[in-house]
């Protein structure tokens, strides 16, 4: 009889139960922390590792604890939203095109909102500035200029 092995996660499952479990906490997670709070079998050196790796990219803070680190979210889910799509804006080099198909793939609804957003914004300003959702999370990143 051919063993059986449990579903692989789909790529970022943890990484986004990780993150939830540092926004519902309000506070600093040790990875002991993280770990109880999902409820999960996962092992606690997973557990560290994702946050590292969440480290590493810029979505979580650390500070020491004990002999270990205690991890924040360094923003929230709106915010990690817009990084991760100007990080995909970023890897492109005809950005131009990339934003005019982003555009056209756009809900009625989402393209009204998106008009409305960028109408509201103040000539001359932009992230440079520190506007944008980004500096309301306290990273000076992310969601344009407003």
């Amino acid at each position: 009889m051919p063993e059986t092995h449990p579903a692989r996660r789909p790529p970022g499952e943890l990484e986004a139960s990780v993150l939830a479990a540092l926004w519902a906490a309000g506070g600093p997670l040790t990875p002991a922390d993280v770990q109880r709070d999902l409820g999960r079998a996962l092992a606690r050196t997973t557990v560290t590792t994702i946050l590292a790796r969440l480290h590493d990219k810029g979505a979580v803070a650390r500070t020491r604890s004990g002999r270990g680190y205690a991890y924040t979210p360094t923003q929230d889910s709106p915010g990690l939203a817009a990084r991760r799509m100007r990080t995909e804006l970023d890897k492109e080099q005809d950005r131009e095109t990339v934003l005019a198909r982003f555009v056209s793939q756009l809900s009625p609804d989402d393209e009204q909102l998106l008009r409305a957003l960028l109408d509201d914004a103040e000539p001359g300003t932009g992230e440079e500035a520190g506007t944008g959702a980004g500096a309301e999370a306290g990273t000076g990143e992310g969601g344009g200029s407003r």
